[in-house]
């Protein structure tokens, strides 16, 4: 009871929605899911008057790695059903949003898990969330978060996750609940660095252009080395990364032609671009633009700098740029990031730094860098499609 009552109030003076994950692993002779101990944690939230969501289990696909004791998808599926009903008795949760199966990632084994889990729970869960990893933990090196192959690889996820759920429920959510960098818990001066800022702009570019709209991110602190900031509070490359996602990113994707990179693949060739380019609406929450503004995201996986042009309506309009290069001598090991040139730290425990845009004249072509990471607000372009909520 105290670690929730730590955990609630951390989320809820943060401003954050607190899911929870109870225990499946407490099982009866029979192996269905043994609920005494959830029901209790339940009526005490409820006590409480707690405001929280609900998943049930962790990558229930490895509990037989994990415990010696299997669960397979149609099992899991009838204990979500008795998880849901224990839910609607409490009248503090009867309408709470219930998710899973949180499955990791998915391989053959795991979409079978999937699939039987649909059948008989799909319509039980308010999303189905599974886990991606990009690499091995235990392998990787800086490089390893350079390579377009690997960038490439929830692409196909999402649409083998994507099959299984609209093939049993049309139209249900899907979100990536779980993402690092690096599996195992990740590695020291890699999956912490600038470096991996690439993997996680990419997941959010992505996910967002494929429909996915809640993406969890693991881990803000503590465990491992995938986390935002460090022991002492600092953040972390990714932290700043994420911010300025949050600050500039509104929730509509905006479909992107970008001439030059829309080449014809040659036969036996794969396309792996190394400029990768996202567009949104300007989130509506940041008043230092009217609404109608749109904002692009880059990735310059090259090791030369590139030259865009803006075409159109955007040819002759303010850019406001927020280019994240890594700061220090590490390079892209580096645990600390500028940008526009100025290095971010805190001011003071309580006190992020103003996150400080560069205006580049209208009609002036975007210089972008080797191995960055860039935002760019395209002032006033008032887009139709972004006036409007």
């Amino acid at each position: 009871a105290r670690s929730l009552d730590k955990l609630y109030n951390f989320a809820d003076c943060s401003g954050l929605h607190l899911i929870f994950a109870l225990n499946a692993l407490r099982r009866n002779p029979n192996n269905s899911w043994n609920s005494s101990n959830a029901l209790s944690l339940l009526k005490y939230s409820a006590s409480k008057k707690y405001n929280i969501s609900w998943e049930l289990g962790n990558e229930p696909n490895n509990y037989r790695t994990l415990i010696g004791r299997s669960v397979n998808g149609s099992q899991l599926g009838k204990d979500y059903t008795q998880l849901r009903s224990l839910l609607q008795l409490i009248r503090t949760y009867s309408r709470a949003h219930l998710y899973g199966p949180n499955i990791g990632r998915p391989r053959k084994n795991v979409i079978a898990f999937l699939e039987g889990f649909m059948k008989v729970a799909g319509g039980t869960v308010d999303a189905v969330t599974w886990q991606h990893y990009y690499i091995d933990g235990r392998v990787a090196k800086v490089t390893d978060f350079l390579k377009t192959r690997l960038l490439d690889t929830l692409s196909d996820q999402i649409r083998k996750i994507q099959k299984v759920v609209n093939t049993y429920t049309p139209g249900k959510k899907i979100w990536l609940e779980g993402v690092g960098m690096t599996s195992a818990g990740g590695m020291n001066n890699l999956s912490d660095s600038y470096a991996a800022g690439f993997l996680w702009l990419n997941t959010l570019g992505l996910l967002a252009s494929q429909g996915i709209d809640v993406v969890v991110r693991h881990s803000f602190l503590d465990h491992g080395h995938n986390h935002l900031v460090d022991q002492n509070f600092n953040p972390l490359p990714d932290y700043w990364l994420s911010l300025l996602y949050k600050r500039l990113i509104g929730p509509k994707v905006l479909a992107i032609h970008v001439a030059g990179l829309q080449r014809k693949p040659r036969p036996g060739r794969v396309i792996r671009d190394k400029l990768r380019i996202y567009a949104h609406c300007t989130s509506y929450h940041n008043h230092n633009y009217v609404r109608g503004s749109i904002t692009l995201y880059i990735i310059n996986l090259h090791r030369s700098r590139k030259k865009i042009k803006l075409a159109g309506t955007l040819r002759d309009k303010i850019v406001h740029q927020y280019l994240l290069q890594p700061y220090g001598k590490d390079g892209l090991h580096s645990k600390s990031v500028q940008l526009n040139g100025q290095p971010l730290a805190m001011v003071d425990d309580g006190t992020l730094p103003e996150l400080k845009p560069r205006p580049l004249r209208a009609g002036r072509t975007l210089v972008i860098p080797p191995l960055t990471m860039s935002f760019y607000v395209v002032k006033n372009v008032n887009a139709l499609a972004c006036r409007y909520r």
